[in-house]
């Protein structure tokens, strides 16, 4: 990567202010370069811009770093530090919600995203009336083993799954409408499913995939392994349950409730018959457990049902607790903090 970004200059877009997001965990050596290229991409950007960083409980020297970083470059690099490590999909959350722009974009903070891409991603977003650009690192610089193969078979599930096409759903570098990604709240590592979850609150055509730059790690180490593939595979039963059924979990349990009693019904009447019109012994018979753990089954599954809908209404009624807990909250007053255009760099 390059010491000096050579900018684009994207189509123009409506008038806006963006709000770049970043979440880190024991990244202080990517700290200032971090903040220094994203200078070098939007010093020369025609609307307002924040620089919001989260501190995810890094246990380095990376709240340190930040501290001096966001003093020397001014008020419109601010900081979230989170009380401990929530992990990634946490802080995300975090940084959206601490977020004041029109535009809010995350990336990583290892450097291997490369912030030259923002302001052709929101010109995109603004311009097409997106509510999703999403990048695609076409061109990835990862191992094969442990982080393109395990990527590349997760993100085949996920389209599959969800029905949202997409090339690179772990891709962090994306752009949204404050408006439409404010509505979807993010839990364990459902970061990666964001564009699935997003056709929760819009529709599939307003969410498209850019080319993006990606590079190789320079600086500290990776945060995940092969066994982040085993968790993803659970939170995408999550993601295809919520797609579906999230309003009315009822009818998921109920149905596999209704079909099992159905089965068990089936079974003891035939068992039943057997036994009146035979009179031939049916006490001993594996069938009559199976229609009997059939029939209990079906009570416990519609049970759960009704239990799963009346927590349902609760949740949409009360909203969501949030999942995580911010140190010394940072709430500048909104017409403050911006990198304006024409401002020039620290």
């Amino acid at each position: 990567m390059s010491e000096t970004l050579s900018v684009t200059i994207p189509p123009a877009a409506p008038p806006h202010r963006l709000s770049v997001v970043v979440p880190m965990y024991n990244e202080a050596e990517n700290v200032e370069p971090l903040v220094k290229r994203v200078h070098e991409a939007l010093d020369a950007y025609p609307h307002a811009w924040e620089l919001v960083l989260v501190d995810d409980g890094s246990s380095d020297g990376t709240p340190a770093e930040l501290v001096r970083v966001a003093r020397h470059y001014g008020p419109h690099v601010r900081i979230v530090s989170l009380m401990r490590n929530f992990k990634q999909t946490a802080a995300m959350q975090a940084g959206v919600d601490a977020a004041r722009g029109d535009v809010i974009v995350t990336m990583d903070g290892d450097l291997q995203n490369d912030p030259i891409d923002i302001p052709r991603m929101v010109a995109r977003l603004l311009n097409e009336d997106l509510d999703l650009v999403a990048g695609w690192r076409k061109n990835r610089k990862d191992a094969m083993v442990m982080r393109k193969i395990p990527s590349r078979i997760a993100n085949r599930l996920i389209a599959r799954i969800t029905g949202v096409k997409l090339n690179d759903y772990g891709c962090s570098l994306k752009a949204f409408r404050a408006d439409v990604i404010k509505n979807v709240r993010l839990y364990g590592e459902m970061h990666r499913f964001i564009p699935a979850w997003l056709a929760t609150v819009t529709t599939p055509r307003r969410i498209a995939e850019e080319v993006v730059s990606h590079h190789a790690r320079q600086f500290g180490q990776s945060k995940y392994g092969i066994s982040r593939t085993f968790r993803v595979i659970l939170d995408l039963i999550s993601v295809f349950f919520f797609m579906r059924y999230r309003a009315r979990p009822g009818h998921f349990f109920g149905g596999i409730g209704l079909g099992m009693g159905v089965i068990g019904m089936l079974i003891l009447t035939w068992l039943a018959g057997l036994k009146l019109f035979t009179g031939a012994a049916i006490g001993g018979r594996p069938l009559l457990l199976l229609g009997f753990f059939c029939i209990v089954g079906a009570i416990q599954f519609i049970s759960t049902g009704v239990l799963a809908e009346t927590l349902a209404r609760i949740y949409f009624e009360s909203g969501a607790a949030a999942q995580y807990r911010v140190r010394n909250p940072d709430n500048p007053a909104d017409n403050e903090s911006w990198h304006k255009p024409g401002q020039a760099a620290a």
